[in-house]
């Protein structure tokens, strides 16, 4: 069962968006996996200590992604293959580095500085 013990929600964003993000880092990091059982809607709720119907939108977005199933009455599971994780990373790696070249562009940061300070500090 995934645990969401590691999940320190903030009011950046809003919370089920926080939620499906979690899962797809932990499906391209490894610690979710193919078939992995979800809480339930209400144990999740629960834990995390909000409204139950934050957790069935991150559940119904998922599931609209293709990246979990779930079944009326029955459990929730991760159903991702190969293909599904290497979008997912790249959907990740895409939005981290869009957010970056943002916060560079908003400092006042050039291509070339931002290229420079990259070769920089890659090693």
């Amino acid at each position: 069962m995934i645990t969401f013990e590691n999940l320190v929600l903030d009011a950046d964003s809003p919370i089920y968006l926080q939620i499906i993000r979690y899962i797809k880092w932990g499906i391209v990091a490894g610690t979710i996996k193919n078939q992995d059982e979800l809480p339930s809607r209400r144990v999740l709720s629960a834990v995390l200590g909000v409204n139950p119907n934050t957790v069935q939108k991150a559940y119904r977005l998922l599931e609209e992604e293709h990246i979990i199933q779930s079944h009326s009455g029955a459990k929730s599971y991760v159903v991702v293959d190969e293909r599904q994780v290497a979008q997912i990373h790249a959907q990740l790696l895409e939005g981290e580095i869009k957010s970056l070249i943002h916060a560079m562009q908003q400092m006042g940061i050039s291509k070339q500085e931002a290229l420079s300070l990259l070769d920089k500090l890659w090693d």
